[in-house]
């Protein structure tokens, strides 16, 4: 017997207050962007340039995340079975490619000035990066609320960082203005790529995980194999096999052995386990197939060892 159950509950991703955040932060950083690339070249500051590069990028990791939202709640067809649940942690691993990349621009746009420093003009400096502090950190606040979405937290985490390089910007040109010693400016935009490089981190290994199926981090699959063998009448669990969806969708699939029984008290047998994994996993997505107890297992495939209840 084969159970197939799904949570059909869908929330218009273009309604929700996560895509209009994503809307205006949009328009928000496409502004700022503009005004450091003017500051920064006005102000020969290599510092400023790096951080309207870094948050260049921000605009396709923007437009991507949007564009997530409303795919990741399309529905199922017959070709993308499992709808677009993806989409999110796809865009999530492709973002944090982005930032691999401009960490390495940064760095090298870094060294070049460290070898051959210019006056820059602090006055620029300090006023831009308040105006991007402003910005960055207005978006960071804004997106908190949907820091449990990948998606969503690969944004809040690249604007933080945003945050905290304007700050580092605002510093510099103090100094700068203070002690007139012009290669804190590239050092502070090779801090900037070390930023990007630690940010990008944990979303590309955490994105990676789930793409490649991985079990979800949260989860022991010891832990949801013997929760199924306290359910009354499970005597053998095997074949086990748990993956993530999309954000806080996890998906199961196992073979269980149960003794002979009428088909009324496998499908409440059935009900039983489908309760116990959504009550204590959060996995409402399963296709659980039954074994009758007795018979021996098939040889076509590899098994690993099986968990089996104390009491049969």
């Amino acid at each position: 017997m084969h159970s197939h159950s799904r949570d059909h509950g869908h929330v218009h991703a273009h309604d929700s207050p996560g895509s209009r955040v994503l809307k205006w932060s949009m328009a928000a950083t496409l502004g700022l962007v503009v005004a450091e690339l003017v500051g920064g070249y006005l102000g020969h500051s290599i510092a400023l340039v790096s951080d309207a590069v870094h948050n260049l990028s921000d605009v396709p990791t923007l437009v991507i995340s949007w564009f997530a939202l409303r795919w990741a709640e399309r529905p199922a067809n017959s070709e993308k079975t499992y709808g677009y649940h993806r989409a999110g942690i796809l865009a999530a691993f492709t973002n944090a490619i982005l930032l691999e990349l401009v960490a390495l621009f940064l760095f090298y746009e870094a060294y070049g000035r460290l070898r051959h420093p210019q006056t820059v003009r602090d006055d620029l400096m300090i006023w831009i990066s308040l105006a991007a502090l402003a910005v960055n950190g207005g978006i960071t606040l804004a997106l908190l609320r949907g820091r449990r979405d990948l998606n969503l937290r690969s944004v809040l985490i690249h604007n933080f960082g945003d945050a905290l390089s304007n700050l580092g910007i605002l510093a510099g040109a103090l100094v700068i203005r203070s002690t007139g010693a012009n290669w804190v400016d590239p050092a502070i935009g090779a801090a900037i790529g070390v930023l990007v490089l630690w940010s990008s981190y944990g979303v590309l290994k955490e994105s990676t995980h789930i793409l490649l199926e991985g079990l979800p981090r949260d989860m022991m699959l010891e832990e949801v194999a013997h929760a199924i063998l306290r359910v009354p009448g499970v005597q053998e669990v095997h074949d086990i096999h748990i993956w993530t969806l999309g954000t806080d969708l996890h998906a199961l699939s196992c073979h269980v052995r149960i003794p002979d029984m009428h088909m009324e008290e496998s499908e409440k047998l059935l009900a039983d386990i489908r309760e116990r994994l959504a009550k204590e996993f959060r996995i409402t997505h399963t296709t659980i197939q039954f074994e009758r107890a007795g018979l021996p297992r098939s040889a076509g495939y590899f098994m690993p060892e099986p968990y089996r209840s104390p009491k049969y």
